[in-house]
């Protein structure tokens, strides 16, 4: 490829203007470093000198790779890990450079990591179930952050009071996918094992949740409210919520994680209880290498790839000067059957005493 000189650059403006779409004096100032371009126009410019065979010079290439945050609230969950390499590879085909800033218990909080994010410059940042989730968060955060000019998306998670776009699966129809395919199975006591009552995810899924039963199984919300189990999403919380369940006699468990689906198994086991012939166990997320668990996990899947890619595209439109809609766009998830769930067992069985841990 031909080197871009000054000289050269002179010559070659028109053609680089044609072919952007832009003006000759917009190509001379992306090509000098200077602001007042947006980033899509700035974008359009450098693919012009692609198409024509320069190389972009060294001090533009700097000027022009952006750092985009990226803040999630953890990574043992391997449905962060799923999100940060959609995003971050979105990103960089884009020309970006993302920056991955995580939550760490008793150390960095989430306003803390968007301080230092912000003065390190970043073009944008994306959220990934953040307290745009938790419904006793002040939501005042977020609009302070755009009054410093940052344009930012949220993913999982949903407020009237943020005025920035939204990703979200359909929690609601999760659940339903879910319970449907209990019902079918023959299932008539079904458990839904979840994280704190204050997310709105969570509150959505319970929202599916009694809805659907009360339309399948004819229970209305006071009689399904015990089979509503709250803990945390990890393993732990799974197994908390789980055992509280399998003692009302639930023949399947509904939960809000892959992680919390595992914990499930883990407590119909030490029960001596046989995942699915005795009790069915549903996720969500359809996390890497859930499929390979024993048995292989039934799970809704989360559609990681789509709502990745659609954050970036709305983070872009906001950097580029044509932000969207305050809205919220949901995306449809998708059951995924595999080994955890089975038709309903044919009698009634008690749990058996608690076995020691192994």
């Amino acid at each position: 490829m031909r080197p871009v000189q000054s000289s050269a650059m002179t010559a070659r403006l028109a053609d680089i203007a044609a072919q952007a779409g832009v003006s000759e004096a917009t190509v001379s100032r992306v090509l000098n470093g200077k602001p007042g371009v947006s980033a899509t126009t700035r974008q359009s410019v450098l693919a012009a000198l692609d198409v024509l065979g320069y190389e972009r010079p060294v001090r533009l290439r700097r000027r022009s790779a952006g750092l985009v945050g990226l803040i999630t609230p953890e990574l043992e969950n391997p449905i962060f890990p799923a999100f940060a390499q959609v995003i971050g590879q979105a990103l960089t085909r884009q020309g970006y450079t993302p920056v991955l800033a995580t939550q760490t218990p008793g150390g960095s909080t989430e306003d803390e990591l968007t301080e230092m994010l912000v003065d390190r410059g970043v073009a944008g940042i994306i959220f990934v179930s953040g307290l745009h989730a938790d419904t006793d968060a002040d939501m005042g955060r977020y609009e302070r952050l755009r009054g410093q000019g940052v344009p930012f998306v949220l993913i999982n998670g949903f407020s009237d009071k943020v005025q920035a776009p939204f990703v979200s699966p359909d929690d609601r129809t999760a659940v339903e996918l879910a319970v449907t395919h209990l019902t079918a199975l023959g299932h008539r006591r079904i458990g839904l094992a979840l994280g704190p009552k204050r997310f709105v995810p969570v509150q959505r899924k319970i929202e599916g949740f009694l809805r659907c039963v009360q339309e399948q199984l004819g229970l209305d919300p006071v009689a399904a409210a015990p089979l509503v189990q709250h803990s945390l999403y990890t393993l732990e919380g799974g197994q908390a919520a789980a055992a509280a369940l399998i003692e009302q006699g639930v023949t399947a468990i509904v939960c809000a994680s892959d992680m919390m689906a595992l914990g499930a198994i883990r407590a119909a086991r030490q029960r001596g209880l046989d995942v699915p012939r005795e009790v069915s166990v549903v996720g969500f997320d359809d996390s890497p290498l859930i499929a390979f668990t024993d048995p292989p996990l039934t799970t809704i899947r989360q559609p990681v790839q789509a709502m990745g890619q659609a954050a970036v595209r709305a983070l872009l439109e906001e950097i580029g000067g044509t932000p969207a809609p305050h809205s919220e766009f949901v995306f449809h998830p998708e059951l995924v059957v595999r080994g955890s769930t089975a038709s309903a067992p044919k009698a009634a069985r008690v749990p058996r005493p608690l076995r020691a841990a192994q």
